[in-house]
């Protein structure tokens, strides 16, 4: 009928929405890699009990001629001095060994850093050693070409066969990019492949000799494929 009000149903009352329960995640840790690269961003803690290290006092701080002449010489080639902190590093490591306490030290006093500011440096490339290593590096390339062809047996098989050698730094690398001779290590930053697992213990052999380990399966020592280019 015309002027009369047409009811309207009462609009439904909504329950609130029931949100099911999320399970607590079980606490876990990141493993460190067994052999090889550190996981980044888990290295080690910090000593919140000291106080902040100062840059060091060259009065105090007794720092080799060779090895300050040459931080020096890096932080030379850089408008920001900050950026020589990488081969300054490795300047006290092969002074040193390793970025010990005392190679961080040093380099630090030369470049007028704080320690802590060169340690987060080393800690986080994987060729910068912070713990003591042996003096022999292999490093034995574990990424896909090289696995592929069997760099994890190589790499089990050089570890039997200097396992006990304190003088060996023998370590899985992700990726050293010489793929078309894979597998392949490098024995302290010499390229050699391919690596055959019964050509091991001739190499590991030569190494402690102090001998060029498989001169004819050193990349350096290839030639060209040009014939013409000059060796």
């Amino acid at each position: 009928m015309i002027g009369r009000k047409r009811k309207t149903a009462p609009e439904p009352v909504l329950e609130p929405e029931r949100i099911p329960e999320v399970p607590a995640i079980a606490q876990r840790t990141v493993p460190r890699f067994g052999h090889g690269s550190r996981v980044p961003g888990w290295d080690d803690a910090v000593d919140l009990t000291k106080d902040p290290a100062e840059i060091p006092d060259p009065a105090t701080t007794p720092v080799p001629a060779t090895l300050r002449a040459e931080i020096e010489a890096h932080m030379a080639k850089y408008p920001d001095f900050r950026s020589a902190a990488i081969p300054a590093l490795a300047a006290a490591q092969r002074h040193h060994g390793w970025c010990s306490p005392e190679a961080i030290e040093q380099a630090a006093c030369v470049m007028r850093l704080t320690p802590g500011y060169l340690i987060s440096v080393a800690s986080f490339y994987d060729m910068l050693e912070t713990h003591p290593v042996g003096s022999q590096r292999v490093y034995v390339c574990t990424n896909i070409s090289c696995s592929l062809c069997g760099a994890d047996e190589l790499l089990a098989r050089i570890q039997e066969e200097t396992a006990g050698d304190p003088d060996f730094n023998v370590r899985s690398f992700e990726c050293l990019g010489a793929c078309d001779i894979a597998p392949m290590a490098s024995v302290n930053d010499v390229y050699i492949g391919p690596i055959a697992l019964d050509e091991v213990p001739k190499l590991v052999g030569q190494i402690r000799e102090g001998v060029p380990p498989l001169p004819n399966k050193q990349l350096r020592r290839r030639r060209s494929t040009d014939p013409g280019a000059a060796l």
